[in-house]
């Protein structure tokens, strides 16, 4: 699976011909490292309806024809915007896919969509082509974040660190901790001035509080990593 920071908290993981799109926030996105009108996927998964999680997903769903996985008053939301191929999971719900599945797990934010609908955030357990990425959503630190990792063999996670609007790198290398997964990449950090932030030095907290356990990947918007 090749994972490619898009900036903010949109996420590209590809494997083969399948294309999964996390949180299209691009239009308008300071470290936007894409134009909308560039991808193709063939799934879209949103965290949650902010305004920056939620971005282009109307345009780029139209578009492509792509599945939409989103929380059930958000899909609803999306159905009514003209989205014809959208599955509303509530959390602790899957929706399987060809090459994969995508399972809901809670995250401690709030959510309202740019168009009002209000709806309870959401974590993203994705797997495809045989590796499992954790996108925690935009949340605080809370103990059961640790319940993915026991849930299931992850091999990555995505974890905000910007503070403000969720978890600060503090927080977050305590949740990278109880998560386990042996790779972390951060987001949600630096595209605005409330979250501005370290990631070099969550880097270091995160490999010292895991004895190396768990090794983080700091990419720039548009870089890839590969599991």
């Amino acid at each position: 699976m090749d994972i490619r920071f898009l900036g903010h908290a949109c996420f590209e993981l590809s494997d083969g011909d399948t294309r999964v799109l996390v949180d299209p926030f691009l239009t308008g996105n300071p470290k936007g490292a894409a134009e909308a009108s560039e991808l193709e996927p063939t799934h879209i998964f949103l965290t949650h309806g902010h305004q920056d999680h939620y971005g282009d997903i109307i345009d780029i769903g139209k578009r492509t024809g792509a599945q939409v996985v989103a929380i059930t008053e958000l899909a609803g939301e999306l159905g009514e915007q003209g989205l014809e191929n959208v599955a509303d999971p509530n959390i602790g719900g899957t929706v399987e896919f060809d090459g994969g599945w995508v399972r809901l797990t809670p995250a401690w934010h709030t959510g309202t969509s740019p168009n009002g609908t209000v709806h309870t955030p959401a974590g993203l357990v994705i797997n495809l082509g045989g590796k499992t990425v954790y996108h925690v959503g935009d949340t605080g630190l809370f103990s059961d974040i640790r319940l993915a990792g026991e849930r299931d063999d992850l091999d990555a996670a995505i974890v905000c660190i910007g503070g403000h609007y969720t978890m600060d790198r503090h927080d977050a290398a305590v949740a990278c901790e109880w998560i386990g997964a042996p790779v972390v990449i951060p987001c949600h950090y630096n595209t605005f001035p409330p979250i501005e932030t370290d990631a070099q030095a969550f880097k270091s907290d995160v490999e010292e509080r895991t004895g190396g356990k768990t090794t983080v990947e700091v990419l720039d918007p548009g870089g890839t990593f590969s599991l």
